[in-house]
């Protein structure tokens, strides 16, 4: 007699891979997740994980387990993620399917310090092996402080938590910063890498987990039209774009010492531009992919002249929309005499043959005019039979890639004027809309970013190479601003940045794009 097939594991023999209609279901095992009292648990984790659930994309007998310092019962947690889950998940709430995700939820008390709670943790762990059908596969994600990292990770290994048994497998999921600087991105991995396989080691970017982010890709390399011309031959310059209209709010203990590049430009705005300027990869596989994106990243050239290719500055009070917002020195707990920046730009180059002479223009900065993120890739201007006067409202030709909020692509070029006497040109724009162009509302980007986890997909997360190539591009940085010992420029609340960041881009006869 034929035994049964079994449907149930990470790969389904019963399926072709050439199969689109079905999409990939994680197997059975078990996320557990440290720092479950935090905003990203709260307002991204659990309502991602719910998502998932609610569309099938979990086993049945999927389990959740929290870890944290508070003296709750398995019910306490499962009322934590229940209002986090009615409040923010993209899904909608099912009673039903709440009840069957509740029942693989559990929660473990303790602090990173206390050996028994990870005892606890293993014991858990196998009762819901037993009771659940788990198979022991488990991922461990850290949404903690980077300093808790090695404590966290040296326990679950005393505990007997990071050597799976049989064909289980373990995963551990870091959120970034990973690490201050190269340094300490070094110590971090080597501490991670002691305790778990460097293939367990899943280092989360959740940029990179954004749909439009990923049409980069699609865009560049299934478009016949584009990639002849994406290249040092026709493009002007490249400028991308992270803006945030909210201060810090309740982040000051992170944000202060750490500011806009660290948290912004080392890891969100130089994966955006490794993907911008790749060459096409043999494959999309893990392996392939990140091969391309580090050969850009290593071959970033930092300007000589430092202080003509940075700016940086820090929001003043000023208006956000019909609102008055303090400054970012009068932010609660933050030093008045603080010289961390809120606005970072800087302009690199790349040194290779498709990119050479072509500027990469990076800027973030929070209380700007409004949160957007965008890469605009600048074309030269045309050779043209056209009098001045006839042109003089046509702009350079573009094409931008918006991230985020109104996902998609624009692309900007010159039309004639209809009823004009003369023939008249000037920009229009084409538009293609990720929520006009598809029925089906963008998942959110940790709900890829987790399931990939799960299914052990790597090719969305960078390794370690890539973390260390960025932080030698931004290191050089970071140390000329600190010998500066000067105040960053101040920019009111509400308007683009500071004036040194424009006379950055005037001095190369360019201006920002106005998003």
């Amino acid at each position: 007699m034929t035994p049964p097939v079994d449907i149930t594991k990470d790969h389904n023999p019963l399926r072709s891979p050439l199969d689109k209609r079905l999409p990939r279901i994680a197997g059975p095992c078990s996320v557990v997740l440290f720092g479950v009292t935090g905003d990203l648990a709260r307002k991204k984790l659990m309502p991602a994980i719910y998502d998932l659930f609610h569309r099938g994309l979990l086993p049945p007998g999927f389990s959740l387990v929290g870890f944290a310092r508070r003296d709750w019962e398995d019910q306490d947690f499962m009322q934590i993620v229940k209002d986090a889950v009615r409040e923010r998940a993209r899904t909608g709430f099912d009673e039903k399917v709440w009840t069957n995700l509740a029942d693989g939820i559990r929660f473990v008390p303790g602090t990173f310090d206390d050996p028994k709670a990870f005892e606890l943790l293993a014991t858990t762990l196998k009762e819901l092996e037993e009771t659940r059908g788990t198979e022991g596969n488990a991922a461990f994600y850290l949404s903690i402080p980077p300093g808790s990292f090695a404590q966290v990770c040296e326990q679950l290994e005393a505990a007997g938590l990071t050597e799976p048994k049989g064909d289980a497998w373990r995963r551990v999921v870091i959120e970034k910063p990973f690490g201050h600087d190269l340094e300490s991105a070094r110590e971090l991995n080597d501490i991670v890498e002691g305790v778990f396989p460097a293939d367990s080691i899943f280092r989360i970017d959740h940029y990179l987990g954004k749909e439009t982010v990923q049409n980069i890709l699609a865009f560049r390399f299934a478009n016949e039209m584009f990639e002849p011309i994406w290249n040092a031959n026709h493009v002007d310059h490249v400028q991308i774009t992270m803006a945030e209209d909210i201060g810090i709010g309740g982040r000051a203990g992170y944000y202060d010492g750490i500011g806009a590049a660290r948290d912004v430009i080392q890891n969100h705005l130089l994966q955006l531009l490794a993907l911008t300027a790749m060459e096409q990869p043999l494959s999309f596989d893990a392996k392939d992919l990140r091969a391309e994106k580090e050969k850009v990243l290593a071959a970033v050239k930092l300007p000589g002249d430092l202080a003509a290719a940075t700016a940086r500055g820090q929001y003043a009070e000023g208006w956000q929309g019909a609102e008055k917002v303090p400054g970012f020195l009068a932010e609660e707990g933050i030093d008045p005499q603080s010289q961390t920046e809120t606005y970072a730009a800087v302009k690199l180059g790349i040194n290779t043959r498709r990119w050479a002479g072509v500027p990469f223009y990076l800027r973030t900065g929070k209380r700007l005019g409004k949160r957007v993120t965008e890469i605009a890739v600048v074309f030269k201007n045309a050779a043209t039979p056209f009098d001045a006067n006839q042109t003089e409202e046509l702009g350079r030709n573009a094409v931008v890639i918006r991230v985020q909020p109104d996902e998609g692509v624009t692309m900007r070029f010159g039309s004639k004027v209809p009823g004009s006497n003369s023939f008249e040109v000037r920009d229009v724009t084409m538009d293609f809309g990720y929520g006009s162009a598809f029925t089906d509302s963008s998942p959110e980007a940790y709900e890829r970013l987790i399931l990939d986890v799960l299914l052990g997909d790597p090719p969305l997360f960078p390794r370690h190479e890539e973390v260390e190539l960025s932080w030698r591009i931004l290191d050089p940085i970071e140390q000329f601003w600190a010998e500066q010992e000067c105040q960053p420029e101040q920019y009111e609340s509400g308007t683009w940045g500071p004036r040194t960041s424009d006379d950055m881009m005037a001095r190369d006869g360019r201006v920002w794009r106005m998003p």
